[in-house]
């Protein structure tokens, strides 16, 4: 009898708080108690990729996983549910502001095996989730080495540094011509992943053109941040950065991530005045090759360097490429 349940519950689904937030709940409603692995993934957008869910989930022990987005609907809920076998997949839905401090949320939170964010507009999480008791049960499950995800703008809010879309997206060129442009807008310290200390992230990489954006970014962390070194992590549509708990990371997709590091202050950097910077260190990353956040060292992959001058980016790799 209890299976039957089960499985009627796992059929259904509920919804309410119909004005600042929406619950959607897929599986048992019933919270259940699990040991799960911390893990990143770290997704870079476009058509998700089962394979990175599949390794995602693994590390939420069958228990439950939450799902937090902004705008959009519980697609996710069933795509889960039949990657792995879960006790339930809930995604909230937070329209308000008011909605991070409700109770309702906060214990779906605490519940949580494991946490994916989803895409959309990042600057809605920080503006809604930021200093709020939601981020705080976040965090706290951060901590206890819960495993944790995000795709595009659920990528996005994961870097200690984060680009934050607060004045809109920003494109390579205006970046670059102006790393002070009014959208450049680098803020931190929005979630602590030990992992990603130091370092910004960035989605959409190749498809969008964003590396002379992600340069820019890391122009300004060094100028404004105080850092000794700044580091990005920038990602493929249609592809995941898998990390372990000891740092090591793979890639699932057919496409790259990016590995970015310097430690040189930008030559150049003032407003309305295109960006000088030189010399940053560069790791590209595809399947079968592998990569060591701890160490910022990669084995198998392609290493070179990137300068900007006078907004133009350049590149060491024999054929000029950039990317």
């Amino acid at each position: 009898m209890k299976l039957a349940i089960l499985v009627v519950t796992a059929l259904s689904a509920t919804a309410f708080g119909q004005n600042a937030f929406q619950v959607f709940t897929a599986g048992n409603a019933h919270d259940f108690q699990a040991k799960p692995s911390f893990g990143l993934a770290l997704m870079g957008g476009g058509t998700d990729q089962a394979d990175a869910f599949r390794w995602f989930l693994g590390k939420a022990a069958g228990g439950d996983v939450l799902v937090l987005r902004a705008s959009g609907t519980d697609a996710y809920n069933p795509y889960m549910m039949g990657l792995a076998k879960l006790n339930s997949v809930t995604t909230i839905v937070i329209k308000d502001r008011s909605a991070a401090s409700d109770p309702a949320v906060i214990e779906k939170v605490r519940n949580a095996e494991a946490i994916f964010f989803a895409g959309g507009d990042q600057w809605n999480y920080v503006k809604m989730w930021r200093d709020t008791p939601l981020s705080a049960a976040i965090q706290k499950r951060i901590d206890a080495g819960a495993p944790i995800g995000g795709t595009s703008a659920g990528l996005a809010i994961l870097g200690q540094y984060y680009f934050s879309a607060r004045n809109d997206t920003v494109q390579s060129p205006a970046a670059l011509a102006d790393p002070f442009d009014e959208k450049v807008t680098v803020d931190r310290d929005f979630l602590a992943l030990p992992l990603l200390k130091g370092v910004i992230t960035d989605s959409h990489f190749v498809r969008r053109d964003r590396l002379g954006r992600t340069i820019a970014f890391l122009a300004r962390m060094l100028q404004d941040g105080g850092l000794a070194k700044a580091r990005a992590i920038a990602v493929d549509e249609k592809n995941a950065v898998l990390v372990e708990r000891d740092g090591s990371a793979s890639l699932v997709g057919d496409g790259a991530a990016y590995f970015f590091e310097t430690s040189v202050k930008p030559e150049d950097i003032r407003p309305r005045t295109p960006l000088t910077l030189r010399d940053v260190q560069v790791y590209r990353m595809r399947r079968g090759d592998r990569f060591d956040l701890r160490t910022w060292k990669g084995d198998g992959g392609t290493a070179y360097s990137i300068s900007a001058v006078n907004g133009a980016l350049s590149s060491t790799q024999p054929n000029g490429a950039i990317y």
